[in-house]
C-alpha cells in the first residue's frame, strides 16, 4: 500500500473535490472522526467545513494547514469498506492525527479501489502538529498495515522503477531520446484518449508533441508518426524521433487501436459527470483563462487551450488525472466547446452555464469567509517530481500532481463572488 500526503491552504478545494465524487455517485463518505454530525447522515461542503473552522481560526499563521491524504492498496488487493475504515483510523492515529477532525472518502470511479482523507494539521489550541520525518513514519505505518491486514507490499524496487518514468522532457539535460521513450511507452497503459489532438494535449504536459507524416515508398503511400521534444514555451527544441525507435506500441497503428479501445471504454464513463461539474464550477467563479486553469488544477484537472495565429480559441482539452481520461470540451457538452471559451475570454461574452447540483446544495458561504488565502492544492496521492509553467508536476505511475504557480487566488475572493451572486439574485427578485 502506498500513502501520499498532500498539504495546502485550500480546505474548501479538498472537500469540494471529494464531495463532487459523492454527489455524482462516484464516491461515498466511509467514516468521520470528531466531526459535527447531520440529522440524516448526508453532508454538504459547508457542513463538512464547519468542523474544521475552529481549528483554522485558532491558528492563522500556518499556511498549508489542510491535509489531503490518500491510501492506495495494490490493485490486486480486495479491501472491504470496513477494512478501509479501520486502516484509515489506524493510519491517522499512528501519524499523530487520531484526535483531529477528519473525513474519509472512498472513490469508486476507477478500477483501483482507494480512499482519501481530509483533515487539518493544527490542533484545537492552534498548535501545529509536527511533520518531522513524516515520509519515513508514513512508510513504516503502511508496512505495518500491510502486515496486519494481509495486503500486498509496495517494494523498494517498485518505487525506484516508478521514479524513472513520467517526467517532463528536459532537452537541456541530454539523452532526449530516453526521456521521450520513458513517457510514450507508458502513457497508453494509464490514460484513455480518443484522438491525436487529445493525445497531443496529454503529451504537451511532458514537453512532447506527435505529428503524422505521409510519404511514398516504392510506389506505395506510407504513414508514420514523429515525436518532437518541446521547450517550456511549447516550441520545438530538438530533432524529431521516428516512432519506430520506441517500439511498435509507439507507432501509428498501435495509437489508432488505442483510440478505438478508449472510445469504447469512455462511453458513459463515470468520471464524465464529475469533470463536467468541476469545469462548470471553475467557469462560474473565475473571470479569465489563468484563474480558470488554476481552479481546475486544484481539482487535478489540466485544461489545454489551442489557438490559431489570430488568437482565436479553436480547441480546449481537459485532462482528468484522477480517472486518467482525456476529453475534448465538445465531448463533454456543447456548452463546454471551444466557442464558449473564445466568447468568454476573447470577446467578453459570458455564456449561460447550467449550475451544477453541488453548488445548489451549498447552504451558506459565510463558512468560507474566515479561511486563510488559498494555496495550490496538492489533491492527489502522487510524488512531486518536476514542475511546468502551467502548474503541472509529473510523477510516477502515470499520475500527475497539480501544483499551480503564479499569483495566489484568495479564498476570500471566492466568498465575495458567492456573496455578489446572491446579492444579484436578491436585487433581481
Amino acid at each position: 500500500m502506498i500513502a501520499k500526503i498532500g498539504r495546502s491552504g485550500n480546505l474548501h478545494g479538498a472537500l469540494a473535490y471529494n464531495q463532487l465524487k459523492v454527489e455524482n455517485e462516484n464516491g461515498q463518505i466511509l467514516f468521520t472522526n470528531n466531526m459535527i454530525e447531520t440529522a440524516n447522515g448526508h453532508y454538504s461542503v459547508a457542513q463538512l467545513a464547519q468542523s474544521f473552522t475552529p481549528y483554522l481560526v485558532a491558528n492563522r499563521n500556518t499556511e498549508k494547514h489542510t491535509l489531503h491524504i490518500s491510501l492506495n492498496p495494490d490493485p490486486k488487493d480486495t479491501v472491504s469498506d470496513g477494512k478501509f475504515r479501520e486502516m484509515a483510523e489506524e493510519y491517522m492515529r499512528e501519524m499523530g492525527y487520531g484526535e483531529q477532525p477528519f473525513v474519509v472518502f472512498k472513490h469508486t470511479d476507477i478500477d483501483r479501489s482507494h480512499i482519501h482523507i481530509v483533515s487539518v494539521c493544527v490542533d484545537e489550541q492552534g498548535k501545529k502538529i509536527s511533520d518531522k520525518f513524516e515520509k519515513m513514519r508514513s512508510m513504516k505505518v503502511c508496512r505495518e498495515l500491510e502486515r496486519k491486514h494481509g495486503l500486498l507490499p509496495a517494494t523498494d524496487k517498485e518505487q525506484k522503477q516508478n521514479d524513472k518514468i513520467f517526467r517532463p522532457v528536459d532537452y537541456k539535460a541530454g539523452d532526449v531520446k530516453s526521456q521521450v521513450a520513458s513517457v510514450i511507452r507508458h502513457l497508453p497503459d494509464y490514460y484513455k484518449y480518443q484522438t491525436l489532438g487529445e493525445y497531443n494535449a496529454l503529451l504537451s504536459l511532458f514537453n512532447i508533441t506527435a505529428e503524422k507524416v505521409e510519404g511514398e515508398l516504392q510506389g506505395e503511400m506510407q504513414k508514420g508518426l514523429l515525436y518532437i521534444p518541446l521547450n517550456e514555451r511549447g516550441e520545438r527544441a530538438g530533432h524529431p524521433f521516428k516512432a519506430s525507435l520506441f517500439g511498435k506500441n509507439a507507432g501509428l497503428p498501435a495509437l489508432e487501436l488505442h483510440f478505438e479501445k478508449s472510445k469504447t471504454a469512455l462511453k458513459k464513463h463515470p468520471s464524465q459527470k464529475t469533470l463536467q461539474s468541476a469545469i462548470k464550477i471553475a467557469l462560474q467563479y473565475t473571470n479569465d483563462e489563468l484563474s480558470f486553469k488554476k481552479k481546475l488544477v486544484e481539482q487535478g484537472i489540466n485544461a489545454v487551450v489551442r489557438r490559431n495565429d489570430t488568437g482565436r480559441i479553436y480547441g480546449v482539452t481537459f485532462i482528468d488525472h484522477n480517472s486518467k481520461t482525456v476529453w475534448n470540451g465538445s465531448r463533454l457538452g456543447k456548452e463546454l466547446a471551444a466557442n464558449t471559451f473564445n466568447d468568454y475570454w476573447n470577446n467578453n461574452i459570458e455564456q449561460e452555464i447550467k449550475e451544477p447540483a453541488l453548488l445548489k446544495a451549498k447552504v451558506s458561504t459565510s463558512n468560507y469567509s474566515d479561511l486563510p488565502g488559498e494555496e495550490p492544492h496538492h489533491l492527489f496521492d502522487f510524488l512531486n517530481a518536476n514542475q511546468k509553467q502551467e502548474g503541472v508536476c509529473i510523477e510516477a505511475l502515470g499520475s500527475l500532481l497539480p501544483d499551480a504557480q503564479g499569483e495566489d487566488h484568495e479564498e476570500q475572493d471566492f466568498a465575495n463572488k458567492m456573496k455578489k451572486k446572491k446579492k444579484h439574485e436578491r436585487n433581481r427578485q
